[in-house]
This record gives structure tokens, C-alpha cells and sequence, in this order.
């Protein structure tokens, strides 16, 4: 089984936070029937980006099933968990209310990733009131994705500056309380 990072937009497609609820909710059982599961969806508050992260044999099963949902697919790419265990994201208690993406420079490794990432990671204690939960690095090593609990937008980008970590872009996510 693989982690598959799938892009999309739900704007037009679903308005309420009910409405993305059970939209998840339809998706997971579409997914369990090909052995498949949903890991978890994050998405802007405005529809217009969501982050589908699914565990699959095969990248074509998790398209496929999205289609299959009217969910368009504009990315789709196979990525690797950092900082947390899956089985701890399955169980979903993390509160993540900002995605950071980072477009990884095409000369780091994954090895060089990792090593960066534990050698930096010490430094997010400097920026308290910033959680860092977990990264999905996609494996062709073009981008990563790092979800993290914040007061704001300035907080984040501390955060990032105290790691010493680029910021391509940051989306705010919905969360149960907005």
C-alpha cells in the first residue's frame, strides 16, 4: 500500500462544511470497497484547494474513485509521512488550521530531506505558539506539505524562518471552528 497525495478543488461541488463531511464520508466507503482509505482531507476554507491524502494499492485506485466521486484530479503524486506516525493521523486529534508548501529544490535527496528536517526540526521551539504535526514529502522529491497549528499566517512564517525552511505558499485550512 501507498500514500498518495491527490490535489483538487471542491468549489462548486460542495459549499458547507455538512456538505464536505459527507462528501468525505461517501469517499471513504468508495475507497474501502477497492481496499483503499481515506487518511485524511484538508481544505481551504474558501473549496477552492483540498488535499486529499489516500492510502491505495495503486495511484490509478485512488484517482479513479475520486472520479468516480465528481472530484476532479489535478495532482496526483505518491508521498511519504514525516514527523508523525500514520497510524497516529488515522486517528485524526491533531487540530491543523495552516498548510505550508514547499516546491523542494531539485538537488536535495530524500536523505538530505530527512537529515535537514531532524537536524532543523529542534528549532521550532523558538516559535511556541506554532505545532508542527506532520510533512508529506512527495517521493519524486518535488514538493512537500506540512501542516502545522497556528495563532496566524505570521506565526507560521516564523515558524518556517526558525527551521530554516522555504515557503512556496500557505492556505488556510477549515477547520471545526471557522
Amino acid at each position: 500500500m501507498g500514500l498518495y497525495l491527490i490535489e483538487s478543488s471542491l468549489q462548486g461541488i460542495v459549499s458547507t462544511k455538512k456538505e464536505l463531511n459527507q462528501k468525505a464520508s461517501d469517499l471513504q466507503v468508495a475507497l474501502t470497497e477497492t481496499n483503499s482509505a481515506l487518511i485524511e482531507l484538508q481544505v481551504s476554507k474558501d473549496f477552492s484547494r483540498s488535499f486529499f491524502i489516500i492510502e491505495a494499492e495503486d495511484r490509478n485506485e485512488a484517482t479513479n474513485t475520486l472520479r468516480n466521486a465528481d472530484i476532479p484530479v489535478q495532482l496526483i503524486k505518491e508521498v511519504r509521512l514525516v514527523g508523525k506516525d500514520l497510524e497516529d493521523v488515522k486517528k485524526d486529534k491533531d487540530v491543523v488550521n495552516y498548510l505550508v508548501e514547499w516546491n523542494i529544490p531539485e538537488n536535495i535527496t530524500m536523505e538530505q530531506y530527512l537529515e535537514r528536517k531532524k537536524k532543523n526540526s529542534v528549532h521550532y521551539q523558538e516559535v511556541p505558539e506554532v505545532a508542527f504535526s506532520r510533512t508529506y514529502v512527495c517521493e519524486d522529491m518535488t514538493k512537500c506539505l506540512c501542516f502545522y497549528d497556528a495563532p496566524d499566517v505570521a506565526a507560521v512564517k516564523r515558524a518556517r524562518e526558525a527551521v530554516q525552511t522555504p515557503i512556496d505558499s500557505i492556505t488556510e485550512i477549515l477547520t471545526e471552528n471557522n
